[in-house]
């Protein structure tokens, strides 16, 4: 008898959570101390019951090893060690993180979470993802993020000097920061057809996704039974911006804003 595999990892929380955070989207990084430090009192200091970070935790990620030369990535695991030990903290790859390994997840006590994976949680499912996959009309991001996904190409890249592979970080995040300044680039939204189909496909009607930096709730389907969930990016320096959104076990739903009164 031949097993059937499930397209989506699924995790039962515990009977005894009352209120769950996700965020994602933050982009630490050493030139951004005030980004990091909110961040840090947040995940030290909430009182939520677990912690679901969705990609892009880190603006960059060239292999586990770099921690071990970077005193600014030793605070992060240091923090995320600390709070894992007050709550259960989980994180999933995004675009800027995707190389994230076992090694710094396990040294940090953070659940590994696969894109997507399905939460069920008081009397509700929702599909967690980091969005870029849904982002189907930017054809050439998708074109890139299949080939840098593949074992062979993560293979041959970690390969790299740890020299070499900053270098080449360096230079994608310059021509990332151009494209930025570019006053007719146009940056492809999750695609409603495709948010829907996975949602079916799951038997789910909310998904949760970082990525676009559009924080909004989007209703959609034949009735409008699905709702889209998107999160806030962080910048607590230049285009101050932090929410949390928190789903407690009676269903309510809200957005914390860390920044505004």
């Amino acid at each position: 008898m031949t097993a059937t595999v499930l397209p989506f990892q699924a995790f039962q929380a515990p009977d005894n959570w009352r209120t769950v955070d996700f965020i994602s989207d933050l982009h630490l990084q050493e030139q951004d101390p005030k980004t990091f430090e909110l961040w840090q009192r947040y995940m030290l200091e909430t009182t939520a019951d677990a912690v679901f970070i969705l990609g892009d935790l880190f603006e960059v990620w060239v292999g586990d090893d770099a921690t071990s030369q970077s005193e600014f990535l030793v605070r992060c695991q240091a923090v995320l060690k600390t709070a894992s030990s007050k709550r259960f903290v989980a994180f999933m790859r995004g675009n800027r993180d995707f190389l994230v390994g076992p090694d710094f997840l396990n040294a940090c006590q953070v659940k590994d979470l696969h894109d997507p994976t399905l939460l069920h949680f008081g009397q509700q499912t929702w599909l967690l993802c980091h969005g870029d996959e849904g982002c189907i009309d930017d054809t050439q991001y998708q074109t890139f993020r299949r080939m840098v996904r593949t074992t062979e190409w993560q293979h041959n890249f970690l390969a790299k000097p740890l020299a070499e592979r900053q270098e080449i970080a360096r230079h994608m995040r310059q021509e990332s920061e151009a494209n930025k300044q570019n006053p007719n680039a146009v940056y492809a939204d999750v695609d409603t057809s495709w948010a829907e189909q996975k949602l079916q496909s799951s038997q789910s009607q909310c998904m949760i996704h970082g990525h676009t930096h559009k924080p909004a709730n989007h209703h959609f389907g034949p009735s409008g039974q699905f709702v889209r969930r998107v999160l806030s990016d962080w910048d607590a320096l230049q285009h101050p911006r932090a929410e949390v959104l928190r789903w407690h076990a009676s269903g309510q739903v809200e957005r914390i804003d860390l920044i505004s009164p």
